[in-house]
């Protein structure tokens, strides 16, 4: 590999960092003699801090210009949190590896307790609609509200009385070590994860086959039939990655079950669940979004994108 180089284009944020030298580590350890760089680049998500998600547009908001760099080939990888990626990629890219999935749950970070001890009333801050619904349907008392900024953000404004709970994904508070801050850790079966939640998402070129190769050895084969089973229900539904969808694909042996919900902002919830052999994972995340339409998730869908999305905070 000596003289091969590679670039990796990845956001700014302290997580996303981790993760991007965390790949090129990885391929630096596989690969001796190869060279690997990071270029930070600033996407829409991350210039925009004053208005919820919803406001600025549902897709490719974390996305878009590290794209664009890899189209003009200034950058040959790009390392993304793959639930940020939108459902489909244009056809010049595709994922050349899926890392192993890590804890896909969410955390509760709190201020007041575990999820049932927050008071009456509480404002729990997210920038999810899919955490929102899932809240409002366990505690329709709760006053959900935006909040925007990366981990160490959102942890300083919990603490200086924005919010009495925020929620965050737990692998990336593991990567930070922020694990001591978690109060509780929700598990599935309370709060569905978000599509593709834990596991990471290196993209290229679709004919940048020596980029593919040097990648190949970093692709966790069952995070990536997991990530296609709910990447496929989510591209099925029609609906990008801040959609009030979740998807959680769990294996036993050759078979994938796949938990599949849609929400709306008062609480209502409409849940599925598909299972069959590993080998089917893209059929059976079509099949869970068929079901799910048919049993009233496409209308709630609608209703949810319709809506003006999560209150911001007055503070935030």
């Amino acid at each position: 590999m000596a003289g091969t180089s590679l670039i990796i284009g990845t956001r700014a944020s302290q997580l996303a960092l981790w993760q991007s030298n965390h790949v090129k580590d990885r391929l630096c350890a596989l690969h001796p003699g190869l060279t690997v760089s990071l270029e930070r680049i600033s996407t829409r998500g991350d210039e925009i801090q004053d208005r919820p998600l919803a406001a600025i547009g549902r897709n490719s908001l974390f996305v878009a210009e590290i794209e664009e760099a890899l189209r003009s080939r200034r950058v040959r990888l790009a390392v993304h949190s793959a639930k940020d990626l939108p459902s489909t990629l244009p056809a010049e890219f595709t994922i050349v590896a899926y890392s192993e999935r890590v804890d896909p749950r969410d955390a509760l970070i709190s201020r007041a307790g575990r999820l049932v001890e927050l008071p009456h009333g509480a404002r729990v801050g997210t920038s999810s609609p899919r955490r929102a619904c899932q809240l409002k349907a366990l505690r329709p008392d709760l006053i959900c509200l935006d909040i925007r900024g990366n981990v160490d953000t959102r942890l300083a404004k919990l603490d200086r009385g924005d919010y009495d709970a925020i929620v965050l994904a737990a692998a990336g508070l593991t990567r930070l070590g922020w694990e001591g801050r978690v109060t509780e850790y929700l598990e599935p079966e309370t709060m569905l994860p978000a599509v593709s939640q834990g596991i990471l998402a290196i993209e290229a070129h679709a004919d940048d086959v020596e980029a593919a190769t040097l990648c190949a050895p970093l692709d966790h084969l069952p995070s990536r039939r997991q990530a296609e089973a709910e990447r496929a229900f989510l591209a099925a539904m029609g609906a990008g990655c801040n959609a009030p969808l979740a998807g959680f694909a769990t294996l036993d042996g050759d078979h994938l079950t796949l938990r599949a919900l849609v929400g709306a902002p008062d609480g209502r919830v409409v849940r599925v669940e598909e299972r069959g052999p590993l080998a089917d994972a893209v059929r059976i995340g079509e099949r869970a979004a068929a079901s799910l339409s048919r049993d009233g998730g496409a209308t709630l869908l609608a209703e949810a994108l319709a809506s003006p999305g999560l209150p911001a905070h007055p503070t935030a």
